[in-house]
């Protein structure tokens, strides 16, 4: 008999993958996500190299942006080391920058990810916010993505096992979108998504540190967002009809946020071409305040 998580469970599992262990001066041990298959998600290795980087930050500091690259994909079932070298330290402002390695063969560890962190002491300072809130429809009305999935694996009928682990295995991040994503959508449409999402419980233990709401939003920023290039060529990973993955990362983040708290992530994409898709995020509070700023490039190519 198949042991369900609860929703506790779930989230304490994601705090865990998320916290790095130290493993030497300025190195840090990013751990595996049990059960993972595959390739290693993009989000788990951004989130977890900001850990490292807000665990050797000047005390005080948060981080206000950070910018990753992706070298290679990462594999499941292997730990991540990274390394962290602290190129500046100033009295407003210090800079880290993180490598991510791992054995994905055989010799020396591999570059799979670099990320340069800003952090910033907080300050009062002139205000205006330009970007007002998509008006959509409230997460409480919307249906659970976890749903939809079962839905979408009716409607494919039959698919591999690999592919209806990933689409139906319990998830710490809850998502509920007001439009079809790429994997729902078989028709062009305008390139823009709204989707509510928020952790499936409070966070635990350090339920009200600012670092870890920071590390679960850049975790779940990598969430829908390359998928917006998809929208308008009507075309999904999810059947088999687009091969890709991220080439780059980066967040802003505005002010501070709850991760276990409904968190609104507006996409969109201006611009896709030469096998690379352009997308830009913006995250909102309940109130309609913008939190965060995302933008990220990926590879988009037809399969076959």
């Amino acid at each position: 008999m198949t042991h369900t998580k609860t929703p506790e469970q779930l989230v304490a599992g994601l705090v865990r993958l998320l916290t790095v262990a130290p493993a030497g001066e300025d190195r840090f041990t990013g751990r595996q996500q049990p059960g993972g298959i595959g390739r290693v998600f993009g989000g788990q290795v951004v989130a977890q190299a900001l850990q490292a980087a807000q665990a050797t930050a000047p005390e005080g500091m948060q981080a206000h942006s950070l910018h990753a690259y992706f070298l290679r994909g990462g594999r499941e079932g292997v730990d991540i080391d990274y390394t962290v070298a602290s190129d500046f330290d100033g009295r407003s402002f210090a800079n880290r920058r993180v490598v991510a390695r791992q054995q994905v063969g055989e010799g020396e560890p591999s570059a799979i990810l670099n990320l340069t962190a800003s952090f910033q002491r907080p300050e009062e300072g002139l205000e205006h916010a330009d970007s007002p809130m998509p008006d959509v429809a409230p997460p409480e009305d919307l249906v659970p993505d976890t749903e939809l999935r079962r839905r979408f694996l009716e409607q494919m009928g039959e698919v591999s096992e690999v592919q209806r682990t990933l689409m139906l295995r319990p998830r710490p991040i809850e998502m509920r979108t007001s439009d079809k994503l790429h994997w729902m959508n078989a028709e062009p449409k305008p390139p823009a998504a709204h989707s509510w999402f928020k952790a499936v419980a409070p966070l635990p233990p350090i339920k009200d540190d600012p670092a870890i709401h920071r590390a679960v939003i850049a975790y779940a920023s990598d969430f829908t967002l390359l998928g917006t290039s998809a929208l308008p060529h009507g075309l999904s990973w999810a059947r088999g009809e687009l091969k890709g993955a991220s080439l780059d990362h980066a967040i802003w983040f505005h002010r501070p946020a709850r991760a276990d708290e409904w968190l609104l992530y507006a996409t969109d994409s201006p611009w896709s071409g030469g096998g690379r898709g352009f997308n830009r995020g913006r995250i909102f509070n309940r109130e309609g305040q913008l939190v965060a700023s995302v933008a990220q490039e990926g590879v988009i190519r037809r399969a076959g």
